[in-house]
This record gives structure tokens, C-alpha cells and sequence, in this order.
């Protein structure tokens, strides 16, 4: 029995030719798991899989004929047989999306070294790989002119581009002026924000063992293929491979998926790390790489961006937002392990280069310059020396080279006694030692060296020119950690300050926006300090004080590169953003009397209310002079100079960066008029810029799933409207799909790579659509009904939040131990407003509504086209061919829609509800399933196609493989929950008559939670 068993009529039309190899992948996985099954678990699990999997029809929806029988046979299920069934599936989900990724891997590898004047067409590379499958040769040559292509090594790029051997070629042929293409190049500037992820549910033992299965698949292509070439149809290597392959599984299988404790902020911060360990570290410098040769090859006089113009950051262990659990002393000892990771990176750089360098005074000549430096090194560290005189008194490099390991090694000795808080007392921060590395300008200086010597004498080498280039990129610090916390939290210790002080007639929280504003200013343009030493105010007050104070030191230790953002969430007013700017000046961020800070200040806008307000909160700050000067580094020399501070400098200067939030305002608004509404805010923040003098840089809040901004990156930078780009964006990258964009090394460069090539587009190639007035208008009549239709159901039916929490998990998913952050805002609160919006859109995902993405779209659609129906489907097929932004908008719906079963859907319903509950809810259901219908038929008749992603076959087969085999998941999701609140309820009333544990039935629940998103392949 295998999922994807399909007669050869449905092979062809699931199946292209281009995707052979996946399909026998999948086959031979798919036979292994379930011999694994049959081994560990009998024939009976195998047939059980079978019995419900005759609960999907061929198009992968939950088929309505036998649901009933099913629903029934599953509620007699021994618990024991449910959760190995869940398990099972859970496992195959997991299999098949590793398959994925590392094909995808594998055909990256293959468009990667496309040339762009000759491209092997699609029937080419069809028969290519119908040649590979039947095992007629390993090398298969295609005539295209003068150029041979190996189909291991060429297949053609995408028309819409994506990398950058298209993207410049492109650019010349379009006669783009180079001067233009310099200027954005020297202001390249791309930063991706690693997060935790509240409903982040693959442990990190899994994320290993998936890693492993994908390291042994790569090597049994390798070794099929030396096979093939061979003439031979097995060999022992081949066979070797898919026996690990075998004990992979079967070793997976007797893991527990789930966490057994709740993990802590700095489980999360190792979670994060653990892919610049395996796969980041050295991914960067080759993108940086790949930029250079590409332009080169068609611009050769124009100068590279530096080395980094992509970077990361990172939330983990800097987000306090609703986390109590990240404090002071948690950020500094996540910016400590991030630094001991590097270093340790850096002691492997080195060790390498050690075998590499291993020229001899016999051979080769040495500059003064280094000769000199290792006479300073003997006096420094004569234990070095004495050491490694005899072994290298002829090979200085690799002299030099130990005195660098040594120092290495005591940057790291110390940085670990600064992580302990004991050891920490008894060191100087930013200690100035000549036998440690200060900061990693030290360090690159020694490398530099080295390579001044290298060449100087005729040569090179690539492994000190790799290390240079991450030394550039990741420095000391690795990546720059982002401080966040709601607004709320600094209003609130300053009123209790104020009130301490009695320096206000009434408390801060009661004054008018005017009278705070006034206030703050006034209290900035003054050194006289506002908060007393000890601080005598409460837990919560000290904390927020004792934040800035270690962000201060963050920097005097570590550099002002570890953590320079500070961003407000529920940013409503210019108060929030003079409220942070106080308490950074009363820690020494701030200093008014030169008017700099060496803080950016980040106002999150995140409900539509919010981001229609962006434009007037960022005018009235650029208009106080104050501001103006922080933002560009200071006061004129005119001014005031005298100052005892040492302010790191922020560059460059005059730039303000801006978050916008998808996951509230789509929670508030919908997703139509959430993306509509952060569409337009950016266009008039952009524009308020320009008249100011000042650079905006957006920072999107994108989440995983479309419901909160998620979708393919390159789509959605070229949507952006024309000229906000220039060059500048940020982007978080939430834990829930870290593992499908950074797990494996070429899939981390595409997505580098097609994310830096969009940036670049948009801002050198704007289509001007963005600027049609009419379009706008038809927008925001769109969004407008698509807003009213949704908070109709969200907001103003009164039965719905007891529907909400009734027809999917959302209580069980806040008992997964899946992240140290709370799943709501506020203790005690069951609203919508309380919720995360991360849990909001999981729990619709796990019972198949999906709501939260396209709710609302078919209505506004609908009363749009009702009113001229031919003039107006022809306008909204225009911009669905023209206008990026719309197109965006509605692929995304198109595939959410995809994902949508609604049989499934009411199954959760029907189950899940209490029978007093039933008639308001059909009621809810009956809604909610006519605005899909609509929706479902709106956008079909806008991309003209019969059925979803028509368009986009290989994203059509993917999706259906799933949603085939999610369907026996929710069947036993539901079994489960219901089995679990029937339980509760017995609890409550004293009356326990269960077979089976509270524990026992949680934990088969919340399995079946973990499966359903492996399968969705997204969560919140």
C-alpha cells in the first residue's frame, strides 16, 4: 500500500515528465515506510492505513459517501491503534516533504549553471530525464549550437528570472543606464529576521534525522547514477544507501515526535542557530560570490555591493512582546552563545587553513609587514611560540596562523566566563588584551595580512578569502538581534516613574497625546537623569529599565553590530516612539546634548487603524527637530558638542525603519484588505520620506501561512509598490519555515538568491501600475467590502467566538509544548483581540477552514463585478495579467483555497459540537462554506482556469498528495478531541468512567496536531 499508487492514465496527468525522478523517490520511500510499519507494527497497521484512506476521493478531499461509516469505525479504534495510525501518518508527511525539498535541491543545482545566451528548452530536459529514468546513459548531452549541456549540470532558468545570472543580462538588455545600477548596488541592503514560532512543533532531534535522510538520499543518486553509467541495474553502494535509508525510518519511528518539556528562550536561540551551524555560515559568502561573477560577466566595470548586503538578524532571545520569559539576562546570553558559535566556526576556518598554508621560506617570500607581526606575537604569547618554533620556524603562515588560534581561543575562554553571571562580575566589559581578539575588526586585520602576502607573492587562496568574506558578514556577533516589546509596557513604567518623582500634576497614563508629547520633549532635551539608582519600582517597571541598561552594554562589549533595533509593537502614537527614545537616554542609547543615539527606534503599525495612522505618527516625528538630529546621527556642528558619552555611530544615517504587521491587521481586517492597506501605507510612508530627506526601509512582519503575509518571497517583493524598495527591505523568517528554506545548502542560496534578484527588480524595474489612480480606486472599493464581509463574521456574529473555540483545536494547541511564549496576549481573556494571531490562523488550519486567508475575498469580488459584469471581469483579468500586487493577492488566495475541505471542515463541526450548539453553528458552517463557493468561483473566473492552481501543475500535485493523506488525520484529530472533552466534562462533574488517561488522550491529540502540520506544511 503506498499513497501515491496511481493507475499510468494518472500518472501522466499528475505527474510531468520533469518530475520522474521525485516520483521514484517517493515510491521507493514510500515502500519503505511502510515495510518499517508491517515490521514494527504488523500487517494490521498497514491495512488500517488502507481502511482509512478510503475516506479521500482521487481529488484529495475527504469524500463524503463514506464519511459517516469511517467517522463511526474510528470512534471504536483502540487508542493504541489511533495514535500508531496518527504516528504513521505523521511519518509519511515528514518523508515525502524531505523528498521534496531535496529534489528541489537537486534541480537548483541543475538551473544553477544555466548560462544565459543558451538554454536547454523544457521538451529537452523532458527527454533527458526519460533517458535517466530507463537508465540509458549518466550523462546525457543536448546539442544547443557550440555549447554542450549535461543535464546534471544544465537545465534553463525560470522566464521570470530569479537569479543573477538572469537578472543583469536582463537589466542590459532593457538598456538600464550602469550608473543607476551602481547607485542601488552601493545601497544594497537586505536583512531576514529569524523568530521563533509559537506553534513550532518539529523538535530538533527530528530536524537531525531529517537532515541525515536527506544526506542518504543524496548519496544513493550518486550512487544510481555511477550504476547506470556502469550498464548495471544494482550495486552494493546503491544498496548500502537504501538500507540506512531503511534504519533511518525505522529509528525515526521509535522516537517521540513531541517535546518533552516546555523548551526555554534559549532552546529556541539553539533551535534558530542550528542553521547557521549547518548550513548559513557558509552560505552567504557564496552568494556574495555568485552576485560578483554574474555582474562581472555583464557588467565588468561596475563595483560589487559589499559583502554584506544580505544578513541576518534575529528576534530569538530579543522579542520580550508577551514573552515574560525573555529577560536581561536571557538576551545576554543569547548574544554569548551566538558569539561562542562563530568563534567556534571561525577555530574550524582556521584549523583548515593550517593544512592549506603550508608554504616554506625555502619556497616562497615573506613581506616585512609579517615578519614584524609575528616578532609583536612572540612577545604577546611567548608559550605560542616556544610551542611551535621548531615545527614552524620555516613556515610562518602557519606560525601566524597558531598565534590567531591561540587568540581565538581566549576570545572564546573569556566570552564564556561573561555568559556565566558568577565569572561575569570580575570582567572589564570591552577589555582591551593583546592576546585575545578585542573585536573581529582585530581579527580581520590578521587575515588580511595574510592575504596581503599571498598576493604580493603571486598567489591566492580561496579557503582565507571564504573566511574573510564571514568574517565581513557575521563578525564577533553573528546576527544582529532585534530588541521588541509592546508599547504599552513603556508607558506604563514611565507613569509609574512620574509618580514616583511627582513630577506631573496627574499620572502619565491620564495626559492627552498633545500634553505627553510635550512632556517627553521636554524631558529629552534635559541630562538630568529621571530614573533613581537602585530603582525602587515594581518587577515589572525595574525589568523594562534593566532591558535598555543590558542593550547598553550589549553594545559596549560586543559592538554596536549585536543589537541596534529596538521595535514597538502596537505602535499607535508619536508618545510610544518619544517613550522609548526617554528610557534609552536614561541608559545611555541617547544623548541629548549631541542629539544622536546609537538605537534605531522601529514603530510597529500592525492594525489597519494603525497603518492608516502611520502617515501622520511618522510626519509629526519628522517634524521635531530632536528626532531629525537622532536620525541623522546628531546635530549640525552649530550645535552643542560638548558631551562625556561615547556614542557609537548608527550608518546610515537618515534612514528610518518601519515595520508593518500582517499578522494583526489580517486577524482585524482580512486578508484582502490587510495586504491592501499595508500596500497603500507604504506607498504614502515612502512618499513622506522622499519630502523629508529621509530613507525608509520596511520592515515586513511576514508569518509562514498567507493568512499572515506568507507566500513565495520573489512574488511578493516584486508586488511591493514602485520605488518603497531602493534597494532596502527586511524581512522576518518565522520558525515555521525555516527548515524548508535553510535545511539544505541550495535551497538556503535560492532562496538568498531569488529574494536579493527580486530586491534588486523591483527597485530598478517598478512596473507603475502601483500609481493608476482608477486601479486604486477599484482597490479600495475591493477591500473595503472584502473588510465589511469579514468582521461581519469575525466581529459581529455573536455565536462565533463559542464556534471558534468549539470546531477547532485552539485550546489544545495552547497545551503543546512548543515555545516559552504564551499562545495569548492576556491571561484569562477567550476573545479574539487576546489571541496571537500565530494560533488564530493554526487552528483554522488544522481543521481544514484556512479561514483567516480568504474569507471575505468572494463577496467583495462579487459586489465588484455585479455592477458592470463584463467591463468589470475584463478589468480584473487585467490586472491579474498587469498589476503584480493584485496577482499576488489572488494566487495566494487560489492556493489557500486549495488547501480547503470543506467536508473535512464540517466534519469538526457536526463532531465537536455540543448538540444544544449545533443549529447556531450549521448556521456559521453554512456561511462560511457559501463565501468559499463564491470566493473558489471568483477567482476562477478571474485566472480563467477550470480548476485551482491549473496554472501551476507541480504545486497542484503537491497539495492534493497531501490533502489525500491529511484526511485520516483529521478523521482521527476529531475521534481524539472529542474523546478528550468528553473526558473534561466527566472531570468536572466528578464522574470519570475512561479507559484511557487525560495524558494518554492529550497526547494522541496532540500527535495528530503535529501531523496535519507536516502535511499542510505550514502551521500558524
Amino acid at each position: 500500500m503506498t499513497f501515491t499508487k496511481t493507475s499510468h492514465k494518472e500518472e501522466l496527468s499528475i505527474y510531468s515528465n520533469s518530475e520522474l525522478l521525485l516520483r521514484h523517490r517517493l515510491k521507493l520511500v514510500e515502500n519503505l515506510w511502510e515495510l518499517v510499519l508491517r515490521n514494527e507494527c504488523g500487517q494490521h497497521l498497514v491495512d488500517l492505513l488502507e481502511q482509512l484512506k478510503s475516506a479521500c476521493s482521487p481529488e484529495g478531499q475527504t469524500s463524503e459517501t463514506p464519511k459517516q461509516s469511517v467517522s463511526k469505525w474510528i470512534e471504536q479504534l483502540e487508542l493504541d491503534d489511533a495514535i500508531k495510525a496518527v504516528r504513521a501518518l505523521a511519518l509519511y508527511f515528514q518523508l515525502i516533504n524531505i523528498v521534496e525539498q531535496h529534489y528541489e535541491q537537486r534541480n537548483q543545482k541543475i538551473i544553477r549553471s544555466t548560462t544565459t545566451e543558451d538554454q536547454v528548452n523544457g521538451s529537452q530536459v523532458d527527454s533527458i530525464i526519460d533517458k535517466l529514468i530507463e537508465g540509458e546513459t549518466q550523462k546525457v548531452v543536448v546539442d544547443s549550437g557550440d555549447k554542450d549541456y549535461s543535464y546534471f549540470e544544465q537545465k534553463p532558468n525560470p522566464a521570470s528570472g530569479g537569479t543573477f545570472h538572469w537578472l543583469f543580462p536582463h537589466l542590459q538588455q532593457l538598456n538600464m543606464p550602469p550608473q543607476k545600477i551602481q547607485d542601488l548596488l552601493d545601497e544594497l541592503d537586505i536583512r531576514l529576521v529569524f523568530t521563533a514560532h509559537p506553534t513550532e512543533i518539529v523538535r530538533h532531534t527530528i530536524r537531525k534525522k531529517q537532515r541525515r535522510i536527506s544526506q542518504i538520499l543524496e548519496r544513493l543518486d550518486v550512487a544510481e547514477e555511477s550504476c547506470r553509467a556502469m550498464g548495471l541495474t544494482n550495486s552494493y553502494e546503491a544498496e548500502h544507501f537504501r538500507n540506512r535509508l531503511m534504519d533511518e525510518i525505522q529509528l525515526w519511528w521509535r522516537t517521540d515526535e513531541l517535546h518533552q518539556f516546555k523548551p526555554t528562550v534559549l532552546d529556541e536561540v539553539d533551535y534558530a542557530l542550528h542553521y547557521f551551524q549547518e548550513v548559513l555560515f557558509d552560505s552567504l559568502p557564496h552568494l556574495s560570490k555568485r552576485l560578483q561573477q554574474a555582474l562581472h560577466n555583464t557588467f565588468p566595470k561596475l563595483k560589487p555591493p559589499s559583502h554584506k548586503f544580505c544578513y541576518f538578524g534575529s528576534w530569538v532571545g530579543g522579542d520580550r512582546d508577551g514573552n515574560p520569559f525573555v529577560t536581561p539576562e536571557v538576551t545576554w546570553s543569547t548574544a554569548c552563545y551566538q558569539r561562542n558559535l562563530v568563534i567556534e566556526k571561525y577555530l574550524e576556518s582556521v584549523a583548515k587553513l593550517n593544512d592549506v598554508l603550508s608554504l616554506s621560506l625555502h619556497w616562497c617570500n615573506v613581506l616585512p609587514e609579517l615578519l614584524d607581526s609575528l616578532e609583536k606575537d612572540r612577545i604577546k604569547m611567548p608559550e605560542v611560540y616556544d610551542k611551535l618554533y621548531v615545527r614552524y620556524r620555516q613556515e610562518p603562515y602557519r606560525l601566524k596562523l597558531a598565534f590567531i588560534e591561540k587568540k581565538l581561543e581566549n576570545t572564546k575562554a573569556r566570552n564564556e566566563a561573561l555568559s556565566n553571571p558568577e565569572t561575569r562580575k570580575s570582567i572589564k566589559l570591552a577589555t582591551k588584551d593583546d592576546n585575545l581578539y578585542p573585536s573581529a575588526s582585530d581579527f580581520l586585520e590578521d587575515l588580511n595580512l595574510l592575504k596581503l602576502n599571498l598576493e604580493q607573492t603571486g598567489l591566492n587562496c580561496q579557503e582565507l578569502d571564504h573566511l574573510i568574506f564571514q568574517v565581513d558578514i557575521y563578525g564577533f556577533h553573528l546576527a544582529e538581534l532585534d530588541f521588541r516589546q509592546d508599547s504599552s509596557r513603556h508607558s506604563d513604567a514611565l507613569n509609574e516613574i512620574a509618580e514616583y518623582l511627582g513630577v506631573l500634576d496627574k499620572p502619565y497614563n491620564e495626559l492627552s497625546e498633545e500634553e505627553k508629547t510635550a512632556w517627553l520633549v521636554r524631558e529629552l532635551k534635559t541630562r538630568r537623569p529621571l530614573v533613581p539608582n537602585p530603582i525602587p519600582f515594581s518587577e515589572t517597571t525595574a525589568e523594562t529599565i534593566e532591558t535598555f541598561k543590558v542593550l547598553r552594554a550589549l553594545q559596549v562589549e560586543f559592538g554596536i553590530e549585536i543589537c541596534n533595533t529596538y521595535i514597538i509593537s502596537m505602535t499607535n502614537y508619536v508618545s510610544d516612539v518619544l517613550e522609548v527614545l526617554l528610557l534609552a537616554k536614561e541608559a545611555g542609547l541617547y544623548d541629548p546634548v549631541i542629539g544622536a543615539s546609537s538605537i534605531r527606534i522601529v514603530p510597529l503599525f500592525e492594525t489597519v487603524e494603525d497603518l492608516k495612522r502611520s502617515h501622520s505618527v511618522m510626519k509629526e516625528l519628522f517634524d521635531l527637530p530632536l528626532y531629525r538630529a537622532c536620525l541623522a546621527g546628531g546635530y549640525d556642528s552649530s550645535g552643542d558638542s560638548q558631551s562625556n558619552v561615547t556614542m557609537p555611530k548608527l550608518t546610515p544615517h537618515n534612514l528610518q525603519e518601519i515595520m508593518l504587521g500582517y499578522s494583526d491587521s489580517n486577524k482585524d481586517s482580512g486578508f484582502m484588505s490587510s495586504n491592501w492597506e499595508i500596500h497603500k501605507a507604504q506607498k504614502v510612508l515612502a512618499k513622506l520620506g522622499n519630502a523629508y530627506g529621509v530613507k525608509i526601509k520596511i520592515f515586513h512582519g511576514r508569518g509562514g501561512s498567507v493568512g499572515r503575509g506568507g507566500g513565495p518571497a520573489y512574488a511578493a517583493i516584486l508586488a511591493q509598490p514602485t520605488s518603497t524598495i531602493n534597494g532596502r527591505i527586511k524581512i522576518t523568517e518565522q520558525g515555521e519555515v525555516l527548515a524548508s528554506k535553510y535545511s539544505l545548502p541550495e535551497l538556503a542560496l535560492y532562496n538568498l538568491e531569488t529574494i536579493s534578484t527580486a530586491v534588486i527588480q523591483a527597485s530598478l524595474l517598478g512596473s507603475g501600475f502601483d500609481d493608476i489612480e482608477p486601479w486604486n480606486e477599484i482597490m479600495e472599493e475591493i477591500a473595503i467590502a472584502s473588510r465589511k464581509a469579514y468582521r461581519s463574521l469575525i466581529y459581529e456574529e455573536p455565536d462565533f467566538i463559542d464556534f471558534f473555540l468549539s470546531v477547532t483545536p485552539i485550546e489544545e494547541i495552547s497545551k503543546l509544548q512548543i515555545s516559552s511564549r504564551p499562545a495569548r496576549r492576556k491571561k484569562g481573556k477567550k476573545d479574539i483581540s487576546s489571541l496571537r494571531a500565530i494560533p488564530w490562523v493554526f487552528s483554522w488550519t488544522q481543521s481544514r477552514f484556512l479561514l483567516p486567508a480568504w474569507y471575505g475575498v468572494g463577496t467583495a469580488l462579487q459586489e465588484f463585478l455585479a455592477k458592470e459584469p463584463e467591463e468589470n471581469l475584463k478589468l480584473l483579468r487585467y490586472f491579474y495579467l498587469k498589476w503584480p500586487f493584485f496577482k499576488m493577492v489572488i494566487s495566494k488566495v487560489e492556493m489557500t483555497l486549495s488547501k480547503v475541505d470543506l467536508q473535512m471542515a464540517s466534519h469538526y463541526v457536526e463532531e465537536l459540537a455540543e448538540d444544544e450548539d449545533k443549529e447556531r453553528f450549521h448556521k456559521l458552517f453554512s456561511q462560511i462554506a457559501k463565501e468559499y463557493y463564491l470566493s473558489r468561483e471568483m477567482v476562477l473566473k478571474i485566472n480563467q482556469q477550470e480548476r485551482l492552481l491549473d496554472t501551476d501543475p507541480e504545486l497542484q500535485r503537491s497539495v492534493q498528495l497531501r490533502n489525500g493523506s491529511i484526511v485520516p488525520l483529521g478523521f482521527l484529530q476529531v475521534s481524539l478531541l472529542k474523546r478528550l472533552r468528553e473526558y473534561a466534562n466527566q472531570d468536572k462533574a466528578g464522574l470519570i468512567h475512561f479507559r484511557y488517561s487525560k495524558d494518554e488522550l492529550l497526547r494522541g491529540a496532540l500527535l495528530t496536531i503535529n501531523g496535519i502540520a507536516a502535511g499542510m506544511r505550514n502551521t500558524g
